[in-house]
């Protein structure tokens, strides 16, 4: 993927992060992960379809103690476990990261649409992306520890 369409996610992570939870994250190098890896790198995971210039899926991972961090930022309130609200938090995070990114892609002329947010949790749980193409990983790091996003699309115009 090109480095233009991969700064687009960064950037909406980084953001939602920042506005919703008051935590700052520093992103890692993107990778790509191994073919058919659907192993998701946290505890809980939530994915998101796109479609438009091409079909593809927006996914995000937190660790636990990412996630509980998060929530309490979010809602005043301190979590131990991952309950149902934080289910709930999970997909709205990655449906807000989708719609900044999607802005941010617009202004590079590709225009998606997004679909139904997706959640997933528990140890080795897998993240299922919408397409069967490479799947990018953007790893972020926060004070409370680290949490990924997965982005995968099957354009081979839109990945170059």
């Amino acid at each position: 993927m090109k480095v233009e369409y991969i700064n687009p996610f960064i950037i909406a992570t980084r953001k939602v992060l920042s506005t919703m939870a008051f935590m700052e994250s520093k992103p890692g190098r993107p990778s790509l992960k191994a073919l058919n890896d659907f192993k998701a790198l946290g505890d809980i995971s939530a994915v998101i379809e796109l479609s438009g210039e091409s079909k593809g899926s927006i996914g995000v991972s937190f660790t636990k103690k990412c996630v509980l961090e998060v929530a309490k930022q979010m809602f005043g309130e301190e979590y131990s476990e991952i309950n149902e609200d934080i289910e709930d938090m999970i997909g709205e995070i990655v449906n807000m990261v989708s719609g900044e990114a999607r802005r941010e892609l617009a202004k590079l002329g590709f225009h998606f649409s997004a679909g139904i947010p997706v959640s997933m949790k528990g140890e080795n749980h897998e993240l299922k992306h919408f397409v069967s193409a490479r799947i990018i990983l953007i790893p972020f790091m926060t004070n409370s520890g680290p949490y990924y996003i997965e982005a995968c699309f099957d354009a081979k115009d839109f990945l170059g």
